[in-house]
């Protein structure tokens, strides 16, 4: 497999670290729905072009991985009402071990190899973020949430390789913008939706365009592209560095401390990075191009 494959999800979770102190900033004059869907609404803009010739079957794959990418957005902002947001983290980190289970129960062969690398990316995200108080029906949403992102996870590695990843991509954020539009309208109110352009800022609005254009958009098409080569389990160990960069991206912009446990947790997530990235990672038996370890869902 070629490493820029892996590289290119590795910059994504960059840019999906970089959103923390972007929403820290948004979430002042905004609700988590309201900046949900206006990043998807400008995602859809900037994909505008890329719409025409899109197939009915790129729409419909692109329908229910973005229907998929928003249960899992919206379950994890209800648990965040209630629980603290390390054990939001450590909870959703769950999914890196939910990819290659369900693999295993589709018929796939991971390797003992990714079962340790994913136990080891779940236990480092502890290390950094876990807290102790627990609330039971937010804790549910919020491994709904990881499951709802491993399935996701699968889907995307399963169905990138059918079509273009441009128009897989437009296809799933048009149908998230529109969705998020519904999810909107029904949390904030017609007369909410309306005020909504009077309470942005100069700081809120470039927040909003660089969540819709480069930490949706552009990141939907990377995903799109990479996973076509790198199998589900290996993405999704890839995706457990996000709250690796956005503690450093919180330390840099808004002097967020990282105690030696969080540094050591760190640590232990770019090994199993690493360790999930060596050859034979994906199949137990070996194989020189496997993709998907599992078929693809009907």
């Amino acid at each position: 497999m070629h490493y820029r494959y892996p590289l290119i999800l590795l910059l994504v979770t960059v840019v999906w670290g970089m959103t923390f102190p972007v929403l820290k900033v948004a979430t002042v004059l905004l609700s988590g729905v309201e900046i949900t869907t206006l990043r998807f609404c400008i995602a859809a803009l900037c994909m505008l072009p890329f719409v025409r010739g899109i197939s009915l079957a790129a729409w419909r794959d692109g329908f229910w991985l973005g229907a998929l990418a928003l249960v899992s957005m919206a379950a994890q902002a209800y648990g965040l009402q209630f629980i603290a947001s390390n054990r939001s983290a450590f909870l959703t980190s769950l999914n890196v071990l939910m990819v290659p289970l369900l693999g295993l129960l589709l018929g796939g062969r991971p390797s003992w190899m990714i079962f340790v690398a994913a136990a080891l990316a779940c236990l480092g995200i502890g290390m950094m973020s876990y807290d102790g108080e627990a609330h039971l029906w937010a804790d549910i949403a919020t491994l709904l949430a990881a499951l709802a992102y491993a399935v996701y996870t699968m889907g995307m590695s399963a169905r990138a390789r059918l079509h273009k990843a441009v128009q897989l991509a437009s296809a799933q954020v048009w149908c998230m913008a529109a969705m998020g539009l519904v999810w909107m309208l029904l949390d904030s109110g017609l007369a909410r939706v309306k005020s909504l352009p009077a309470a942005l800022n100069m700081e809120v609005l470039l927040g909003l365009l660089f969540l819709g254009a480069l930490a949706s958009a552009a990141t939907f098409f990377l995903q799109a592209l990479a996973q076509t080569h790198v199998s589900a389990e290996q993405a999704a160990i890839i995706y457990a560095m996000e709250p690796v960069f956005a503690a450093l991206f919180a330390w840099f912009y808004l002097a967020e401390v990282m105690t030696s446990m969080a540094q050591a947790g760190a640590l232990v997530v770019i090994f199993a990075v690493v360790l999930s990235q060596r050859p034979g990672a994906v199949q137990a038996g070996g194989g020189k191009e496997p993709p998907n370890a599992y078929p693809p869902p009907k």
